[in-house]
């Protein structure tokens, strides 16, 4: 009967250590994404169309001293410019009617977490930094 019992307490360790790891996925997935968009909103604010002006730097700072007030420090302007710049180096460029499958294509774009996004966009060269080299 103990053999029986180590058997079923391994499957069920194994399952339950599987389902942390899916959520771990998970929310790195998520972030990544949020991350993105809070990058393109970023970007659209600030060119309106038109080159990054002045009127961008007030719109960081602003952005960021609110967020910080609400959600902690991971939101200074230097992060916010990160996630500017994860939107304009990551960034689809692709005509999809569906809201549904352009958020399906995102989520699955993103499947490191958000300090590897960080060292990877550290990386001058393109081919190099998507693999294409």
């Amino acid at each position: 009967m103990e053999v029986n019992n180590q058997h079923l307490y391994s499957k069920v360790i194994d399952l339950l250590n599987q389902a942390k790891q899916s959520v771990a996925q998970t929310i790195n997935n998520t972030m990544a994404m949020a991350y993105f968009e809070i990058g393109k909103m970023i970007v659209e604010e600030e060119q309106k169309g038109k080159e990054k002006s002045e009127y961008g730097k007030q719109v960081l700072k602003e952005l960021s001293k609110r967020l910080v007030t609400e959600f902690g420090k991971g939101f200074s302007e230097t992060n916010l410019k990160q996630m500017r710049f994860f939107y304009l180096t990551y960034s689809i460029r692709q005509t999809v009617s569906d809201e549904f499958v352009k958020e399906q294509t995102l989520y699955a774009q993103f499947k490191l977490t958000w300090s590897h996004y960080l060292k990877l966009m550290r990386i001058i060269d393109i081919n190099e930094r998507n693999f294409t080299k």
